[in-house]
């Protein structure tokens, strides 16, 4: 089929803003677009059509559905002569004139208005929407997703609530609504630390933090609950014991799209597991070679975590870069780079923007044909404000804001995180606001990474990032082969405090001495009078204690 597409508004309808849109997605789907305009005659169309030798042809109307009928009907009949040599035909209308258009059975596809834009591009690379009825039309590994949907980015939510029927439900009408590309399955604390422990678990805490699994069987339930719709890409957290027997676990039973799983967290240091700092490094380690091995993607969840616990910009970067280096040096293929905004909240555009910017500029370097990295963006989990209209627009300006990096994942936080645990209508009203703004960040964004200050502040952030990692490889012996990935070195840049948060005080791992403040946007650490100060100086007061000590 030729790939060129005409398009025009039709008869005295002058709406071309569904055509122009329509016509942009066509070229990203490698079509030619030829526009026509506005209140465009019938032959004139069908004379187009002839000259370009179109192999696809969509027209517009938005006015009266009763004028609607008697000119497509009209045009319906002057145009069988080129459907019948195999031209295709689409309408786009308000819903009451695409029913007049549906009704005349001519046109291979009417758009109501209704359509997310992933179907819309799906039918232009040769995917009728309406003909997508079972699991096979809908790419079930992460990769193969990701293509299908280009240029779009996945959309991933959370979701789990007390009850496997809730839970289940809840699945089932997300998928139907075709919402979300993965569900990021939310399960209870028992689940994540003893499933293989029953011995261990707590029956008044059943629930507390998400569906309470108990069985394989329970996974099993809840993936065929999201096996209609568009069949969504299913994935959940890696627990905090018994890493491998849950791993194995999670891909025979729901498919896991992807493992996630943090370097320094889950443990004892954060009371969400049983292993100390280091063993749970280790352990965690152990995991990415796991999934690493069986070509299974990996993010390290690992930034935000300092993040969210008020650390500098820096120490952000640093256990950003710690995470793609340990996933690199442990055999992982494909690598999710996660990237919070708003963490710590406060930060301004600008400056989260820089810092993110930072981390993926140090990162770059590990990227190999043998180690490829996947950006996904997400708002803080705890920068939202109680009220839902607020809470609706930091949802959507915050992504707007995350599609400066490009990202190919964007996991959506819902507006509702601050009051309660989402229900399956609110993941479906977050990703409605989601998808908008991604629509029009991709359809005429500035390009924001371009700001001077921004620039500025990525070289700054990167240069003390490069002073804390030699700090860390400090700690080893001069021949050791690799101090980053030693799971003593890392546990003890810690315990040592190169690595620290102000809300890791009083912790048995971790020294929370560090002081932050945001200053002029960024988060920075500081000296006991607030004022800033680089990380040179703050390690030369490490160092300094350590040998009073």
């Amino acid at each position: 089929m030729n790939k060129t597409v005409v398009a025009a508004a039709l008869g005295e309808c002058v709406h071309v803003a569904g055509i122009s849109n329509f016509l942009r997605l066509a070229e990203t789907a490698g079509w030619e677009t030829i526009f026509l305009g506005p209140a465009v005659p019938i032959e004139s169309v069908l004379q187009a059509a002839r000259e370009h030798h179109a192999g696809l042809v969509g027209i517009s109307y938005r006015l009266t559905p009763e004028t609607a009928q008697r000119l497509l009907g009209d045009f319906a009949e002057a145009a069988d002569e080129l459907r019948s040599q195999g031209v295709h035909f689409a309408f786009g209308g308000t819903p009451p004139v695409a029913e007049k258009a549906r009704a005349l059975s001519f046109f291979e596809q009417v758009f109501d208005g209704s359509e997310h834009t992933e179907e819309i591009l799906a039918y232009l690379k040769g995917q009728p929407l309406h003909a997508k009825t079972s699991q096979k039309d809908f790419p079930q590994t992460m990769l193969e997703r990701l293509r299908w949907k280009a240029p779009l980015p996945l959309l991933r939510h959370h979701f789990g609530l007390p009850t496997m029927q809730a839970t289940m439900n809840g699945i089932a009408e997300i998928a139907r609504a075709r919402a979300l590309d993965v569900i990021s399955l939310g399960i209870d604390q028992d689940a994540q630390a003893n499933f293989f422990h029953p011995d261990r678990q707590d029956p008044q805490r059943k629930g507390a933090g998400g569906v309470p699994v108990r069985t394989p069987e329970d996974y099993k339930s809840l993936y065929a609950a999201s096996r209609q719709g568009n069949y969504p890409l299913m994935r959940t957290y890696s627990g905090t014991d018994d890493f491998i027997e849950l791993a194995q676990m999670y891909v025979e039973t729901i498919n896991n799209a992807w493992c996630a799983i943090p370097l320094f967290w889950f443990n004892q240091m954060d009371g969400r597991g049983p292993w100390d700092l280091e063993g749970s490094i280790r352990e965690h380690q152990r995991v990415m070679a796991w999934y690493g091995h069986h070509n299974i993607p990996v993010e390290l969840n690992e930034p935000h975590h300092w993040g969210m616990r008020d650390s500098s910009d820096v120490i952000f970067i640093v256990a950003a870069y710690l995470a793609a280096y340990n996933a690199h040096a442990f055999g992982v293929n494909d690598y999710i780079a996660q990237l919070m905004f708003n963490s710590p909240a406060g930060l301004s555009g600008r400056m989260d923007l820089a810092k993110m910017l930072a981390v993926l500029r140090m990162i770059e370097p590990l990227r190999s044909d043998d180690f490829r990295i996947y950006r996904q963006t997400r708002t803080g989990l705890l920068s939202y404000p109680l009220a839902d209209g607020a809470a609706r627009a930091h949802l959507a300006t915050s992504i707007y804001m995350q599609m400066a990096l490009k990202p190919d994942i964007v996991h959506i936080v819902g507006h509702t995180e601050a009051h309660h645990a989402a229900t399956a209508n609110d993941v479906i009203q977050a990703a409605e606001m989601a998808r908008r703004s991604i629509e029009i960040a991709l359809n005429d964004m500035a390009d924001m990474t371009a700001d001077p200050l921004v620039q500025a502040q990525v070289d700054f952030l990167v240069n003390e990032a490069l002073l804390t990692l030699d700090a860390i490889r400090a700690l080893a012996p001069v021949s050791h082969p690799d101090p980053l990935t030693d799971p003593t070195i890392l546990a003890r840049a810690v315990t040592s405090g190169i690595l620290d948060a102000p809300q890791l005080k009083n912790n048995r791992f971790a020294r929370g001495e560090i002081r932050t403040r945001i200053i002029s946007g960024a988060s920075q650490a500081c000296d006991i009078h607030g004022n800033p100060i680089g990380e040179a100086e703050r390690l030369r007061s490490l160092i300094i204690k350590g040998a009073s000590e």
